[in-house]
């Protein structure tokens, strides 16, 4: 079946600069209640504008653990008052997505893969419009694959493509395949990109960021439990993937990007490589070094969002 494309792009571009926060479900405003469940969250049970109302900037990550960690940064960060061990877990209802919130910024972990960040990403966008939040950012932080990158790269998506190097994502609904453009906000990503140079020890780069299905026949790895094709057909596909501007590989970058460009959210994929999948397909980087590489993207949205607030100049 031929697929639908979703709102011709001039549309689609207008309401994608204004700062507000648009839903795109007219049902939703004859609900009396709107339950977020994954979140373990509702409308009737919370008062979200309270609890939200002054979020700016929204980080998503794959990592529970790692987005509690990076909650904890933040604070430190803004300077703000308390103990950074009483920051909670807001989705502590639900072992589904952790969530945390640390003055104007909102943590949340997203799970791996498409289906789950999907699923956050529904409940997210109706948390901030139901909070009334306006003018927010949301950047997804995590760990991927370089094509063509020393490890330890962080690369700012350019545009977010699917395995065969185009510029979409294709949603399945009642049977019929919506096309909606990954289109990511360049501004922000020239804006990151400024910042990166400011900061020592921090090689980051621009390129687009391909977004497979799974972790291991579709990133063409040779070492999953199922592998039909060769050595030399990997390498192929992966100079291909170059020459298509590819310069890292993960799994969540389209359909975070057409959700937000859907909903009018200046977004931003900022990932580290752990590795470069010329070279290999098992990460055996020492944890150490891994784990200083995962704080790499952490460091500089941090710098943007501390630039933005007027803590640093």
């Amino acid at each position: 079946m031929a697929p639908i494309l979703l709102n011709c792009m001039e549309n689609e571009h207008d309401d994608y600069i204004k700062p507000q926060i648009h839903v795109k479900n007219p049902h939703l405003d004859s609900m009396e209640e709107d339950i977020l469940y994954h979140f373990n969250l509702g409308t009737k049970t919370h008062n979200l504008p309270e609890m939200f109302g002054d979020t700016k900037f929204v980080c998503v990550g794959g990592s529970a653990n790692r987005m509690r960690s990076f909650a904890k940064f933040m604070h430190q960060e803004l300077g703000l008052p308390g103990n950074t061990d009483e920051i909670v877990d807001i989705c502590e209802g639900t072992d589904r997505y952790s969530m945390y919130k640390v003055g104007p910024v909102l943590s949340i972990s997203h799970g791996m893969g498409v289906p789950s960040i999907s699923i956050m990403l529904h409940e997210l966008i109706k948390l901030l419009h139901h909070s009334g939040c306006h003018d927010v950012t949301i950047f997804r932080i995590g760990t991927s694959g370089g094509v063509g990158l020393a490890p330890g790269t962080v690369v700012i998506t350019d545009k977010a493509v699917d395995s065969f190097f185009r510029p979409q994502y294709d949603q399945v609904v009642l049977g019929k395949v919506i096309v909606r453009s990954t289109e990511l906000d360049a501004d922000l990503a020239e804006e990151l990109i400024q910042y990166a140079g400011e900061m020592p020890d921090l090689p980051t780069v621009i390129g687009n960021t391909m977004c497979t299905h799974d972790f291991y026949e579709g990133q063409g790895r040779l070492d999953g439990a199922l592998c039909s094709f060769s050595t030399e057909e990997k390498l192929e596909y992966l100079r291909k993937a170059y020459d298509a501007g590819v310069r890292n590989i993960e799994m969540e970058s389209t359909v975070f990007a057409a959700m937000c460009r859907m909903c009018n959210l200046k977004a931003a994929v900022v990932c580290v490589t752990l590795l470069n999948r010329f070279d290999g397909d098992q990460i055996s980087t020492a944890h150490e070094v891994l784990v200083e590489y995962q704080q790499r993207p952490q460091c500089l949205v941090a710098q943007f969002i501390k630039k933005r607030l007027g803590l640093v100049v």
